[in-house]
C-alpha cells in the first residue's frame, strides 16, 4: 500500500513538473518583449543560482567529483545555456503554439541520445518514427514559413537537440548525484559566466516593465529553471522513469492550451493534427525495442545480444 501511494505521488509530481515546463514558452514570450533575449535567456539562471545555492548549503550537499563535473558541463550547456537562450530568441519571432509542436520532439531526442550514450543499437522502428516526427515538424515549419524554414525554427530544433543530450546526460548522472541535484549544480556552474553579459544588458527602462512581465521572468527563474526540475526528477524517482515519463506527451498540448488562454493565440486544426502526429511518432519511437551488445571480457563468458525497452532510459 505504501509503495502504491509512493507511485501515485510520483505521478502527481511528474504531472506538476510537466505543467510547470508547459508554461515556459508562454512566459518567455511575455518576458522577452520587455527584457530582451540575454536578460531572459541567461538572467533566469543568475536568479535561480541564488535559490539553488541556499538549498545546497542548507542540505550540505557534497561537491561533485571531477568526472561528474564534466557531465554537469554537458547538462549546463543544454539546460542552462542552450535551450533557454535559443528558445528565448525564437519566441521573439514565433507564436508559442508553433514552438510547442517543435519542442514535442524533445522526448524522442532524449531517448536517442540515451540510447547512443548506453552503446545501444536503435531499431529500424525507432529510425522510422524519428523520421516521421521530424518530417512532420519540418512540413509544419515550411507551411507557416511560406515555403522556407525561418532561423527561429532552426533555433528551436537546435535547442531540442542540445537539451535532449543534456537530459540524457543528466538522467545518467542523477543515479550518482541524485535527481534534482544535477540541475542544481549545473545552474551554479553556468551562472557565474552569465553575470557580466546579463549586467551589460540591464537598462533602467526594465524597472518600468508591467507586472505581468516581471511575474513571467520570476516564474522562468524560480520555477522553470529549478523547481520544475525538482518536481519532475522527484516524480520519476518515486513513480518510476518509464511510467512518469509518459506524462511528457501532454506537454505540447498544454503549451498550446496556455497559449490560447494567456496569449489569445488562435490555433488551427493543422497545428493540432501535426502535434498529434509528432506525439504519436515520439510514443512509438520511445517504446521500440533496442539491441545492446554486451562486451566480451576475460572475466565473463560471451553473452548473446539482449533487448530491452528504450523507454526505461530517460
Amino acid at each position: 500500500m505504501q509503495r502504491e501511494a509512493r507511485e501515485k505521488l510520483g505521478i502527481l509530481l511528474g504531472l506538476v513538473g510537466v505543467i510547470c515546463f508547459s508554461l515556459t514558452l508562454p512566459c518567455t514570450r511575455v518576458a522577452v518583449a520587455y527584457f530582451g533575449t540575454t536578460v531572459v535567456g541567461l538572467g533566469r539562471t543568475v536568479v535561480a543560482a541564488i535559490l539553488v545555492a541556499g538549498v545546497l548549503i542548507i542540505r550540505k550537499e557534497k561537491l561533485p567529483s571531477p568526472r561528474q563535473f564534466i557531465s554537469l558541463l554537458i547538462v549546463a550547456v543544454g539546460a542552462v545555456l542552450g535551450f533557454p537562450l535559443l528558445t528565448t530568441w525564437a519566441m521573439e519571432y514565433l507564436p508559442v503554439s508553433h514552438g510547442a509542436v517543435e519542442v514535442a520532439l524533445l522526448p524522442l531526442a532524449t531517448a536517442g541520445f540515451a540510447i547512443f550514450r548506453a552503446g545501444e543499437i536503435p531499431s529500424l522502428k525507432f529510425w522510422i518514427s524519428s523520421v516521421i516526427g521530424s518530417v512532420a515538424v519540418i512540413i509544419y515549419a515550411l507551411h507557416l514559413g511560406l515555403g522556407s524554414l525561418k532561423f527561429a525554427d532552426l533555433a528551436i530544433l537546435l535547442a531540442v537537440i542540445i537539451l535532449g543530450l543534456s537530459y540524457a546526460e543528466g538522467g545518467r548522472l542523477s543515479k550518482e548525484l541524485g535527481s534534482w541535484q544535477v540541475i542544481a549544480w549545473a545552474i551554479l556552474i553556468g551562472a557565474p559566466f552569465f553575470i557580466i553579459p546579463v549586467g551589460l544588458n540591464l537598462t533602467t527602462e526594465m524597472l518600468h516593465a508591467p507586472i505581468h512581465a516581471w511575474v513571467s521572468f520570476i516564474y522562468l527563474a524560480v520555477v522553470s529553471q529549478f523547481l520544475a526540475y525538482v518536481a519532475w526528477y522527484s516524480g520519476m524517482a518515486m513513480g518510476g522513469i518509464a511510467r512518469v515519463s509518459q506524462i511528457q506527451y501532454l506537454q505540447p498540448f498544454l503549451m498550446i492550451l496556455f497559449a490560447i488562454v494567456f496569449l489569445d493565440e488562435s490555433i488551427t486544426l493543422f497545428t493540432l493534427i501535426i502535434a498529434l502526429i509528432v506525439v504519436f511518432s515520439v510514443i512509438i519511437g520511445k517504446n521500440t525495442e533496442i539491441r545492446k551488445v554486451q562486451p566480451i571480457s576475460q572475466e565473463s563468458l560471451p553473452q548473446s545480444s539482449e533487448t530491452h525497452n528504450s523507454k526505461s532510459i530517460d
